[in-house]
């Protein structure tokens, strides 16, 4: 696994996604309000827009979700699993924050 360091900590705003490109994969980055970092795939499976970054953060039962500004479907942050289409995910990312920078990992 490579290590890319995305951005400061500090710059991460929470409930605010942030993209990103690592390597050729599109990433969305998210800090809940709790301060729990996630990546998931940036690109909307069913429009085929790289959209989730500018997604509605929120929780379903208290798992932590992010809304598809397009056409509103739910994802969970934890495994990518679309909560209103289980069938469909987006690719998850490991994510750690080193020294106040956030770091994503991708094989």
């Amino acid at each position: 696994m490579n290590w890319h360091r995305i951005c400061d900590l500090d710059l991460l705003i929470p409930e605010c996604g942030l993209p990103a490109l690592v390597g050729e994969h599109p990433v969305a980055l998210f800090r809940t309000g709790d301060g729990e970092l996630f990546a998931v795939g940036n690109v909307d499976p069913f429009s085929g827009a790289g959209v989730i970054s500018r997604g509605i953060v929120g929780d379903r039962a208290g798992e932590p979700t992010v809304a598809s500004p397009m056409l509103k479907q739910v994802f969970s942050l934890r495994t990518g699993r679309c909560l209103d289409d289980p069938d469909v995910r987006l690719p998850t990312y490991p994510v750690r924050s080193r020294e106040s920078a956030v770091e994503i990992g991708v094989a």
